[in-house]
């Protein structure tokens, strides 16, 4: 390991130039107002949140109960965006907002491993892409998807998903009416996934909408942060027993 050698006695190792004062000597350098140095710190905070935000982890809150028993209401998750590979924001529209960017897909510049079945993840909502919606992916590019009567059916075997979802209407509608219990094999499209909640009777999902896009999805879900309640006594206001719990 290389060490630092001292300045020697003669001086032509030159140590570190006092505050307000040029290392080669002659008048002192013009100090930074308090003002100054504020704006600086803040604008640096800014755009280092701006930047992990947009291409690292972003958080998220839980709004409704289609993702129970997996996510509850309430739940603050964060979401790594670096989880699919390195993407460059695209169809972007400046906002008078915070921030003040809103990009609505995005291009891969650096690809890992696609989007898998089973993983949890963000996505622009396809009908109303201001809106950012959460859903488990069940069927990848190429999958032939069918549903009879609540079993979920990948390429012809049924797919196993009791262990992360609930189903809480007992009662069977006829595909005819909705595809929420019953629909015909339909085949993945290329670049495109097929999703659903968790909670499977009360949930918004692909049966209802269609696919979602590979460049719409935002990031995988992989940890809850921070779960709120706000009801009974208020010791169970929070829910401390999911802080930290990582998303499956």
């Amino acid at each position: 390991m290389t060490e630092a050698a001292p300045p020697t006695a003669a001086g032509t190792g030159a140590g570190l130039a006092s505050s307000g004062e040029r290392a080669g000597g002659g008048a002192p350098a013009p100090k930074k107002s308090l003002w100054r140095e504020y704006a600086e710190a803040i604008l640096l905070a800014v755009i280092l949140a701006l930047t992990v935000r947009a291409f690292i982890v972003q958080a998220f809150k839980i709004p409704s109960g289609s993702m129970i028993p997996s996510l509850l209401v309430g739940d603050h998750i964060l979401v790594n965006k670096l989880a699919y590979g390195l993407h460059l924001p695209g169809e972007c529209e400046w906002e008078v907002s915070f921030p003040p960017v809103t990009c609505y897909a995005s291009d891969a510049l650096i690809e890992f491993d696609g989007p898998q079945r089973g993983d949890i993840v963000v996505f622009r909502y396809p009908e109303d892409e201001q809106k950012d919606f959460i859903k488990r992916i069940i069927g990848v590019p190429g999958d032939t998807i069918r549903m009879e009567n609540k079993v979920v059916h990948i390429n012809g075997e049924p797919f196993h998903d009791a262990a992360f979802t609930q189903r809480v209407d007992p009662g069977m509608i006829d595909g005819r009416f909705t595809p929420r219990d019953n629909f015909d094999a339909r085949t993945v499209p290329e670049d495109s996934y097929f999703v659903m909640g968790d909670n499977r009777d009360q949930s918004l999902d692909s049966r209802f909408w269609g696919y979602v896009q590979r460049r719409k999805i935002k990031g995988r879900a992989f940890l809850v942060y921070w779960s709120w309640n706000g009801r009974g006594a208020w010791t169970e206001w929070i829910r401390w027993s999911r802080i930290g719990k990582s998303i499956e």
